[in-house]
């Protein structure tokens, strides 16, 4: 548009220009008569020629009557010289772009704080019958801590004189809205947008405040509108592990594609982001804290694994203390060998306190150095340096995790001493081949197994009675026999080993859980249920206890219960996408579709995050892709299966739940060959392929029915898992 005279309508002196948009130029200019600034927008001229000034003032009339705290009030608004206009007060203070740009992504308390403030003005607004069109974060403006929304009424007034079919575009080929942040509906160009419309625009911006990114980015406004109809966009907790489910929940629905899977109205939204559950209460004033990857120091670079041990050994103790939270270790180690600000870092996990520190060995000698920092005020709040025997580790641990507690002012119970302290072995060349195992352990490959089983078996060598050793094999062991051949030596050494464990160790709950996920693989379902009773009686917050319960539980057939078990798994490791998956497989076979779609947007999350830390980690690739195609993000899905089968084309875990997502998705073809391949190198479960729902639209096909009669020939194995 051409420049505004230095005057408009007689009594506006404009002084700058101070923003453009599609729509409108943003000028400070003093209020002549009444002896103010003010912010005076003026539409670009091809579209207040479209508008006309009757059906412009006509909506702008509409948006003066609002009177909120959170909205900037209308003080005039007319035409001059072929100009549309209208004023508002100058609000001394950044818009929420310019905010978000300055400090990075906010704290989670902030970004509810300023969603709920906008959610106030626009259900005011739309209890009025306006609705808002253009929520972003231009649109709102962050004065004193406060979220005030602007240009009510200008995106309608538009929108309604001249709107023709297609992304929400006008007769002046002008998007009304902004791509980044539109409802799929206004995107599609419906003229008759509702205030759920409003509702999506504003899950858009809370997501970018929490992740720093919106919900979907492309290098156009088509890419970017085309997205919105064919993909969910990832959970919040993708980037921030810390956001609780209440509020992940919450943004997930308001984006939902369907208008009528969202909120009511955005009060209601705004209601679900505040609420807080019974024990998100109980946790909000514990003290909160990270422990960082200790660094090695060594010369040696294999000793890398001893420094991430002992890091996540005082993870494990302190996740043991009831008053406080700790963040997973998955979490933590995100951020190895990152180089950020430790505030920036604080803020992003959502805690108060972080904990980092070195490891340095050489020979019989070792260093550790530690410093607990306030994220707040980046002080200081304790620090020391052991130089000790390499024998000593175990105490340092203990004095370490004893020196947090004290410094947070944590009140330990009897019970929460002694779990703090793990049963250990005295031989410290036994404890490095237990860290090394349980590091291969975890990241679920069937070369990794084999090595985590050699080092478990060095341990046992070098101290006898190491308990903790023991579970180790006894877990890799069950997990070879569940997941990659099916053989029965597998699980016979995890029989042996869990029951050795609980001989040494009759009061550890990792002992009880080994074995009963031992005597599950070897059908012996009675004494398997006593010992993962047991384990959950001992330690409530031990994830493999609800975890190996619900497994043990789904082959028995009472999916209610492997569905609650698997929920409770999921609820104690955030960072597990194992026990979100299958508890969702559950969910989606008993009908509890919303349930269902909550543990599957988790499961996918935590999947996502798990790749992002491990590119290897097939498990985590094939569960996620299984869920990443049942949410409708098919090309992800695709890509992720493809990586699975790439390497390691003979897992049975992952061949036999790709089978699954390939049915569920109507392509039989690719089932049948994932399945027979599976059977081919030693998947024997004939009543199991008969039972999954996943597989019904395989049942009259003659491949399938040829296949499950080949196995039952063969006889079946006594329990060989899939790997669902």
């Amino acid at each position: 548009m051409t420049s505004p005279p230095a005057t408009l309508a007689g009594h506006y002196a404009i002084e700058r220009e101070v923003g453009r948009g599609g729509m409108a130029v943003v000028y400070l200019a003093h209020d002549i008569r009444h002896d103010r600034k003010v912010a005076l927008k003026a539409l670009h001229r091809e579209i207040g020629a479209v508008l006309g000034t009757d059906r412009f003032l006509r909506e702008i009339r509409l948006a003066a009557r609002l009177n909120h705290p959170h909205i900037v009030p209308l003080h005039d608004s007319g035409e001059f010289d072929g100009i549309l206009y209208y004023v508002m007060p100058f609000i001394e203070g950044p818009t929420l772009r310019d905010y978000v740009a300055k400090r990075g992504r906010l704290p989670i308390d902030e970004s509810i704080k300023i969603a709920t403030q906008v959610a106030s003005a626009l259900d005011y607004a739309h209890r009025l019958g306006v609705v808002h069109r253009d929520i972003k974060p231009e649109n709102i403006m962050v004065h004193e801590g406060e979220a005030l929304v602007t240009d009510f009424g200008i995106a309608k007034a538009v929108m309604s004189s001249a709107a023709v079919p297609g992304a929400g575009l006008t007769a002046t080929g002008i998007a009304i809205g902004t791509p980044a942040y539109m409802s799929p509906e206004q995107a599609a160009g419906e003229p008759d947008l509702d205030a759920r419309s409003d509702q999506y625009s504003l899950a858009c911006v809370l997501y970018e405040m929490l992740t720093g990114t919106p919900p979907f980015t492309g290098e156009s406004a088509q890419a970017l509108i085309s997205k919105r109809f064919k993909e969910r966009p990832s959970s919040v907790r993708v980037t921030v592990a810390t956001i609780s489910d209440t509020v992940s929940s919450a943004v997930d629905r308001a984006l939902s594609l369907e208008v009528e899977d969202r909120f009511p109205t955005v009060a209601d939204f705004a209601a679900q982001l505040l609420r807080k559950s019974r024990a998100e209460t109980a946790s909000e004033d514990k003290p909160s804290i990270a422990v960082l990857p200790f660094s090695n120091m060594s010369a040696d670079p294999e000793n890398e694994f001893f420094s991430d041990g002992v890091t996540e050994e005082i993870i494990n103790s302190l996740s043991k203390v009831q008053g406080l939270e700790v963040v997973s270790r998955r979490s933590a180690f995100a951020y190895k060998g990152k180089d950020l600000d430790m505030r920036e870092i604080g803020r992003q996990l959502g805690v108060r306190h972080l904990l980092e520190g070195t490891v340095r060995r050489a020979g019989t000698k070792l260093r550790v150095t530690t410093e607990l920092i306030d994220v707040e005020t980046g002080y200081h709040r304790w620090s020391e340096r052991f130089d000790r025997e390499l024998a000593d580790i175990f105490a340092i641990q203990d004095e370490i995790a004893a020196a947090i507690v004290k410094a947070l002012r944590v009140v330990l119970t009897a019970r929460e001493e002694v779990a703090i302290k793990a049963a250990r072995s005295r031989n410290v060349r036994a404890y490095e081949y237990y860290l090394r195992g349980r590091q291969l352990f975890n990241s679920f490959r069937r070369d990794a197994f084999e090595a985590a089983e050699d080092n478990f078996r060095r341990a046992i060598a070098l101290d006898p009675n190491y308990a903790l050793a023991y579970t180790g094999l006894a877990d890799v062991s069950s997990c070879r026999h569940l997941f990659f051949t099916g053989a029965e030596e597998a699980v016979e050494q995890a029989d042996a080993a869990s029951q050795r464990a609980v001989e040494l160790e009759p009061e550890m709950a990792e002992a009880h859980a080994a074995r009963g996920l031992a005597l599950s693989c070897r059908n012996r379902m009675t004494e398997a249920d006593t010992e993962l009773r047991k384990a959950m009686e001992l330690d409530p917050d031990l994830f493999e206890g609800p975890y190996y319960y619900a497994r043990h539980q789904l082959m028995l057939g009472n999916k209610e219960l492997a569905a609650e078990y698997f929920d409770k798994a999921a609820s104690l490791r955030e960072d597990d996408f194992q026990a979100a998956a299958l508890g969702a497989s559950v969910y989606g076979g008993l009908g509890r579709n919303d349930d269902m779609l909550r543990l599957a947007r988790r499961a996918v999350a935590a999947a996502e995050r798990a790749v992002a830390a491990d590119p290897g980690d097939t498990r985590a690739l094939y569960l996620g892709a299984q869920w990443l195609s049942r949410i409708g993000r098919e090309d992800l899905a695709e890509e992720w299966a493809n990586r699975a089968v790439e390497i390691d084309p003979n897992d049975l875990g992952m061949l036999y739940n790709l089978a699954c997502m390939h049915a569920l998705a109507g392509r039989k073809e690719r089932s049948l060959q994932l399945l027979q391949r599976a059977v081919d190198i030693g998947w024997n479960r004939p009543e199991w392929a008969r039972q999954d729902a996943d597989l019904a639209s395989l049942r009259d096909d003659p491949r399938f029915i040829a296949m499950v009669e080949k196995m039952e020939q063969k006889g079946s194995d006594a329990y060989a898992d899939p790997g669902s």
